[in-house]
């Protein structure tokens, strides 16, 4: 089965310590790993992650501690339906088997993700002060807005691209495995 690391800001890994696994070295070979840290919307905890390779976005709204022994099936019912709002065409059972189970991390410290992430928490103040209360943000939209925008550490192309090559890479390889077909 696959697994996925989330390393968390040291944020985050304030609330999520009890859950935070040993610094297992293993690698999440579709996708890579990802980094997540904490916001808040009207008092409610948010997360912001980022994956690596792809720089694609993904925002678990109005996480509570007692949701984080379900965060594998959250973090996957999450991506799916962003993927999915972002017009990134795939299967449900695609995506549990690319993430597989998620393992939280303790900080790995890498600048330029948590560069990445700082930019787009100033996106999502502006946000807040645009839309008010919890109740008014569509986390599935200003998703897609954070996605839909140019990466210069992607050669200028949009986050939703780049993810949605990796999918359709790991789908054509998944195909000709088991199809058994040899290029």
């Amino acid at each position: 089965m696959s697994k996925t690391r989330i390393f968390t800001t040291r944020k985050l890994e304030k609330i999520t310590k009890e859950f935070i696994s040993e610094n297992e070295e293993f690698n999440n070979e579709y996708l890579g790993d990802w980094t997540s840290t904490l916001f808040y919307v009207s008092h409610k905890k948010c997360w912001l992650l980022i994956n690596k390779m792809t720089k694609y976005l993904l925002i678990l709204p109005n996480i509570k501690k007692t949701d984080l022994k379900n965060i594998s099936s959250i973090f996957k019912e999450n991506l799916f339906a962003q993927l999915t709002f972002d017009g990134i065409e795939t299967r449900y059972e695609l995506v549990e088997k690319i993430i597989g189970e998620i393992k939280l991390q303790e900080t790995n410290n890498d600048r330029s993700t948590n560069g990445s992430l700082n930019n787009c928490l100033l996106f999502l103040e502006d946000w807040k002060y645009e839309f008010g209360d919890y109740e008014n943000m569509n986390f599935r939209d200003l998703n897609g807005r954070l996605n839909s925008s140019p990466n210069k550490m992607l050669n200028w192309k949009y986050p939703k691209e780049k993810m949605n090559e990796m999918i359709n890479n790991y789908e054509k390889k998944s195909f000709l495995e088991k199809n058994r077909i040899v290029l």
